[in-house]
């Protein structure tokens, strides 16, 4: 199985930052993409970034210029660095995690989730 842990959520003022973890841990043999996903009261989940084993990133166009994601490979391990943070970001975000066990099944893995409140 694969573990994720989750940390830095918070309640931040309109303007401010938060950097967001995630570290897996577990039977890992390779990770092939981490990403952040959030999800709002009365919305379903939506992809915030990802990124690729080879470092390409994608990100949601209403956080694009804001939010970094990037990874210490190392470490097994996904940041979300959110700058400019709006009200509209409050919702609980998601670390997901996609790879191969050392027996080469596939696995897509869901951390907890950690509330970002932003207030006004």
């Amino acid at each position: 199985q694969v573990q994720l842990v989750e940390s830095g959520g918070g309640l931040v003022q309109a303007g401010g930052s938060l950097r967001l973890s995630c570290a897996a841990s577990g039977s890992i043999r390779s990770i092939n993409a981490m990403g952040w996903y959030r999800q709002a009261p009365g919305k379903q989940r939506e992809l915030v970034a990802a990124i690729t084993s080879g470092a390409a990133t994608n990100y949601a166009d209403s956080v694009n210029g804001r939010f970094t994601i990037s990874k210490d490979n190392a470490k097994n391990t996904v940041y979300l660095q959110m700058n400019s943070l709006k009200p509209e970001d409050t919702a609980v975000y998601y670390c997901n995690v996609k790879g191969r066990y050392w027996t080469l099944a596939q696995f897509d893995s869901w951390g907890q989730g950690t509330q970002v409140t932003v207030s006004s």
